[in-house]
Parts: structure tokens; sequence; C-alpha cells
């Protein structure tokens, strides 16, 4: 019976496309005891082809310990895992060759299978990757010399002891994962803020809250606009709210990434109840003194409905997990006006009721980067270049 192996492998890009590395380490599988690590900066890439670089760095590690050993390739890397296991097409150029590398690096291997874990079970793989990138930045070696122990290692029952060194790398005991949305860092995570597309109900200006609204044939116009836009620009992660109209404008940008959507709850848009179908006139004739104490206090709420003090908590959490999950990368958030203004008003520290004075047309994008130890930085609000002279 052959040897049992698994590979955990990351890569990451400071600016995506940017200064880039990698981080790979092989397990003997029975006893999860590390037996060769790998590091490395590769110059400026995307985030991509940098995961694609950390897997083809595990095998070749692999290659050097057990040549026809089963394999277990895990990565964080949804777009990765599925290509290589040839459940999704490869669209970009740029990652064909790697993954034609990548398998023929996996020749002669008994078996070689590719899971997908969550981010937080590929924190050493991703601590490599950091430090390769570290030291690229700092103008020194990478340090593969740090002392054993750290939970991703404890969790697995990993023993600390280092082996032969693989080609191309160095080996070593455990280091410590990283310490997630917490620690310092100089790369921001990117939030690419797209507002779904047009509905009838935005049409006509009326109040749009929680029901399922389909999108217009503008509004997949724009959907499909925005997914030629940004298919070049090496986002990571495609997150939607729940509701039809940001899934629908999220499911194209995503094939064309070759990305699933991830759907999160709480970036549904404010429950405007008793308002819902209302345009702001018919609301200040037949309510005027709930849309006037709606106007000055973000507190109050429409009858039946939810405030925009409520949905700016829980944006907030939802933007705290997906910070905490995808630390450095690129993340579309699909979502409405009110989750989008929200993330906006907050990441440039204005009052609450800077809410009101924001315009987000459908299908525009607004761009975020969110450092983990300093601001957030709003770096554009509103963009509708992408739909073309007859946008806003």
């Amino acid at each position: 019976m052959s040897r049992r192996l698994v590979i955990e492998a990351d890569g990451g890009s400071r600016g995506n496309p940017g200064p880039a590395g990698f981080g790979a380490l092989v397990r003997d599988a029975a006893t999860g005891a590390v037996l060769a690590e790998v590091a490395e900066a590769i110059g400026r890439a995307t985030n991509n082809v940098a995961e694609y670089r950390g897997l083809i760095a595990g095998l070749a590690a692999a290659q050097g310990i057990a040549p026809d050993a089963s394999v277990e390739a895990r990565m964080d890397s949804k777009l990765v895992v599925e290509q290589m296991s040839g459940r999704w097409r490869i669209k970009h150029a740029d990652l064909r060759p790697l993954a034609e590398e990548a398998r023929a690096a996996s020749a002669g291997f008994a078996e070689v299978t590719y899971v997908w874990v969550p981010r937080a079970d590929n924190a050493h793989a991703d601590a490599l990757a950091n430090e390769a990138m570290d030291a690229a930045a700092e103008g020194r070696p990478v340090r593969l010399d740090a002392p054993p122990g750290g939970a991703a290692d404890s969790a697995a029952g990993a023993a600390a002891e280092p082996s032969a060194e693989p080609a191309g790398g160095a080996a070593r005991a455990p280091r410590p994962p990283a310490t997630g949305w917490s620690a310092p860092d100089t790369a921001p995570t990117r939030l690419v803020l797209l507002r779904h597309g047009e509905t009838t109900m935005s049409a006509e200006q009326r109040f749009a809250g929680t029901g399922d609204i389909d999108l217009t044939g503008t509004g997949h116009d724009q959907a499909r606009a925005a997914a030629r836009h940004l298919a070049g620009s090496g986002i990571d992660v495609v997150v939607s709210s729940p509701l039809r109209r940001a899934r629908d404008t999220a499911e194209p940008v995503a094939a064309e990434l070759s990305l699933p959507v991830e759907v999160e709850e709480d970036l549904r848009e404010t429950d405007f109840g008793a308002w819902e179908g209302m345009t702001f006139s018919e609301v200040r004739r037949s309510r005027p003194d709930e849309l006037q104490r709606w106007l000055a206090d973000t507190a109050a709420a429409p009858e039946g409905g939810e405030s925009f003090a409520a949905v700016a908590e829980r944006v907030a959490e939802a933007r705290d997990k997906l910070l905490a999950r995808y630390t450095g990368r690129t993340v579309l958030v699909v979502s409405h006006v009110t989750p989008i203004k929200v993330l906006l008003q907050q990441a440039l520290l204005a009052p609450p009721e800077a809410l009101f004075r924001m315009h987000l047309d459908v299908g525009c994008l607004s761009l975020i980067d969110c450092f983990s130890d300093g601001p957030t930085l709003v770096r554009s609000l509103n963009d509708t270049g992408h739909l073309g002279p007859a946008a806003g």
C-alpha cells in the first residue's frame, strides 16, 4: 500500500496583482507530522497565480518524499481546487499553463485528490506565504526557523520534526499560523461593492426592501456589463445578498470568474415594512410624521420595518466576518443601496446622517480597502463607467 501524504498550499498577492508569494507544506497523513515546507516570493502576480504556484511547490515537495504516494492536496482556493478536479473549466490564459504544470508535477503519484478547506484550516500554508511576501518586502531571505508549535499544528496532532529539504524549499519545524484580523499588515482586504441591476421598483424609484424582485432586461444587461468589467480584476470571492435581484446580478460575474456565489444573509436590503412598493412622495402624503422621524433619526423605522441603525449593525457584522475570513483577498460584495451606503459611511467615519447624502446608481461599483492595522480607505464611489454613456 502506498504512503499517504497531505499537501497544504496557499498563495497571496498584496494588491492583486501585486507583490506575491506562496507557501506549502507536506504532512504524513497518518501522524500529521510536517515532513517538508517551502515558501517563496514570486514577484508581481495575482492571488490565483500565487495559489497555483503554491500547489505546484507542494506537489514537488511531496514527489521528493514519496513519488508513488497517495496525495490529498488541501487549499482554501475554491477556484484552484475545482479547476484541478476538472469540475470547472479554466478561462484565464495565465492559469492554463500553471494547471498543466501542476498536472505534470502530480504524475507518478498513486492518486491525487483536491480538497477545499476553510481559510482558518489552511493557516499554516497561509503563514508561509505571508512570510515569503514579508521577506521580499524587507529584502531578506525567507525565514523557516520559527519555533515549533502553533494552533494549526496542535489541532492536527502534528509532530514538530524537520526532515529532508525538498527541491526549491527548506525544511523546518512548524511555525505558528497567522493570527488573523488583529495582526498588523500592510496589504488590504479589498471590498468591491456592486449594487444590483435595475428592477421595476428601482426604475420607478419605489422603496424596495426584503421582497424578492426580478431584474429588468436592463438590469440583466448591467449585470453582464459588470461581469465583463470585473473579469480581469483579480477577485477571489463573490458574496451576495440572499435576495434574487442581488443573486441574479452576482451570478454572471461569478460565472465569468469561475467562482461560486456565497450568500450572506446580513447583506440583504432594509425591511421597509409598510412603505414597501411606495414612492417617497406617496409616503410623504400618507405618513408625513413617520417619514419625518425616519429622516431625523436613523434609529426610527417605518411601521413594521427596520431602522437604518439596525441595518448598520448587521451589515457591520457581515463585513467583519468577511474581513476575518478573507484577509488580504479581494471580495466582490453584491448587495443593495442601503448596505453599500452603510459600508461606505462607516469606512469614512462619517455620521449616520451621511446615508442621506449619498447617491448610488443601480449597477454601480464602489471600492473600499480595509487594513487590519490601520484605516479603511474609500477608493471609489458610484462608479458607473462600465455601464456605458447611458448609466446614471
